[in-house]
């Protein structure tokens, strides 16, 4: 972006341009935008490391080493330079706060999903209504220290699908994700890919650090917390992810997850554009 772009960009406006947020001499820029549900964004990257978060909706986020789902409650922390893609799995409210080097400079240099607390939510929040170029040295700037202090302190979940570099198993684990409610065992798998189950299992535990079984129940989980926060029926989903009954699911879920389907369930909005908020309480407008 050149200087001159950036210097007539109004700071009263509010862009949905990501390029306009990377240069500004602030150490926190924050774009909001809402996508609707199924919108993806192609595999980018940014000047800026990035929190990703939305207010409502959730989103899958995937790079070259994995795949996260970020559901509500939460953020994906993404360092700078790195390339990754976006879908939204229900109306999405996304709020991206933008980092200067000097601010991310005590975050992960890996991408970590992390848990956002509501204080964080309503900073997060009220930086997209802030300047631009907000008075460092006013209000606005107190907020911004609050919002990296509180990020610093985060806690990471461990919602991550590692992907496998190899060619062939990347394509199979790909093929997994379109049908994670594919009930094939490694055996028929490994035919699939002309190999054998004791040569694929071997490779999938070097290539993901996971065995075959784990990687899948892994793969399933993502997509429940995904199309759960999307708000899809409980039922539903396990009849897509090929369980014979909820229950078999629901304990399943609960086991890896550590709470139930439900509680990760959104009520999904029929025009699939998300909720609007009450500015006197935060709540939603139905």
């Amino acid at each position: 972006m050149s200087r001159k772009r950036q210097a007539a960009f109004p700071v009263s406006d509010r862009s949905t341009d990501p390029a306009d947020y990377q240069r500004v001499p602030r150490a926190v820029a924050a774009m909001p935008k809402d996508f609707p549900d199924g919108h993806e964004i192609a595999l980018h990257h940014h000047e800026r490391a990035q929190l990703i978060y939305a207010t409502a909706g959730t989103m899958r986020v995937t790079t070259g080493d994995g795949m996260w789902v970020v559901p509500p409650q939460h953020a994906l922390w993404m360092p700078a330079g790195v390339r990754h893609g976006i879908a939204m799995q229900g109306g999405v409210t996304m709020r991206t706060l933008y980092l200067r080097h000097d601010a991310a400079a005590d975050m992960p240099d890996a991408c970590r999903v992390l848990t956002v607390s509501p204080l964080l939510r309503e900073l997060i929040v009220r930086a997209t209504e802030l300047p631009l170029r907000y008075d460092e040295h006013g209000p606005a700037g107190y907020v911004v220290a609050l919002i990296l202090a509180e990020l610093r302190g985060l806690q990471s979940r461990p919602l991550q699908l590692p992907m496998p570099a190899d060619p062939r198993l990347r394509r199979l684990c790909e093929s997994l994700l379109r049908a994670p409610g594919d009930r094939r065992p490694l055996g028929a798998w490994a035919r699939a890919i002309a190999t054998s189950s004791r040569t694929l299992a071997r490779h999938f535990q070097n290539e993901t650090g996971l065995s075959f079984g784990a990687w899948r129940q892994q793969a399933r989980v993502l997509e429940a917390m995904g199309r759960l926060g999307g708000g899809t029926p409980v039922t539903q989903v396990a009849l897509d992810l090929g369980y014979d009954s909820v229950s078999a699911f629901s304990a399943m879920f609960r086991r890896a997850a550590g709470v139930s389907p439900s509680s990760y369930r959104q009520p999904r909005l029929t025009s699939g554009a998300p909720p609007r908020q009450d500015p006197r309480h935060g709540g939603d407008l139905r």
